[in-house]
């Protein structure tokens, strides 16, 4: 919305959805627009145009969150381990921080 306003242009939201499949299945089946990230959603937009966003966005931080009773859980701590380095790798390349 902000990168928006400053091109003296606004958005109008037609509804909400749950997730980036969602949206993209209304999209299919209607005149709307969705922003979703391209790389998690490539699989899903393969028939629908798409372009890049007509100005820069600001990256989105990921952070793993969990209950404290979960830090020594060997299984639980394996997959946090696994996100981590999947996350670390091409394309993402992003940060992640425990919290």
């Amino acid at each position: 919305d902000e990168a928006l306003t400053r091109l003296g242009l606004a958005r109008e939201v037609a509804t909400l959805v749950p997730g980036f499949a969602t949206a993209l299945a209304l999209v299919r089946g209607s005149d709307l627009v969705a922003t979703v990230p391209e790389r998690h959603c490539a699989a899903l937009h393969a028939d629908l145009v798409t372009l890049p966003l007509p100005f820069p966005l600001a990256g989105i931080r990921v952070a793993l969150i969990w209950h404290p009773s979960q830090d020594a859980d060997p299984a639980h701590r394996w997959l946090r381990t696994l996100i981590r380095e999947t996350c670390a790798q091409a394309p993402y390349g992003g940060d992640i921080r425990d919290s």
